[in-house]
């Protein structure tokens, strides 16, 4: 029965299909014309201005991923900051320890 269905669907997207292309193959008259020119007008300016979003909606999440990438690297650069900081605290460390060992054998 999916198969049925999936069928009966792609029936029903070509008969749609059909339509339209008879629709636009029976203008017959200046009216209908210049009515289907006015549709076609009307669609063009409603994908303008969805292309102008969506291209506004990319330049926004392209600074804001710009934005991100740059707090990424500052962290990361503190982080290696940090650990290079911490590395050295264990190794000054590791040393006055050593020297109170080497202190203490030495009494």
């Amino acid at each position: 029965s999916a198969q049925i269905a999936d069928l009966q669907q792609k029936l029903l997207d070509a008969d749609n299909g059909d339509r339209a292309k008879q629709r636009w193959d029976s203008i017959a008259t200046i009216l209908e014309a210049k009515c289907a020119l006015k549709y076609l007008l009307g669609e063009l300016v409603s994908s303008k201005v969805q292309e102008s979003k969506l291209q506004s909606s990319l330049q926004q999440s392209q600074a804001s991923c710009s934005d991100m990438q740059k707090m990424l690297m500052e962290e990361r650069n503190h982080t290696a900051e940090q650990e290079t900081e911490f590395q050295n605290q264990i190794l000054v460390q590791e040393q006055q320890h050593q020297e109170k060992v080497n202190h203490s054998s030495w009494k």
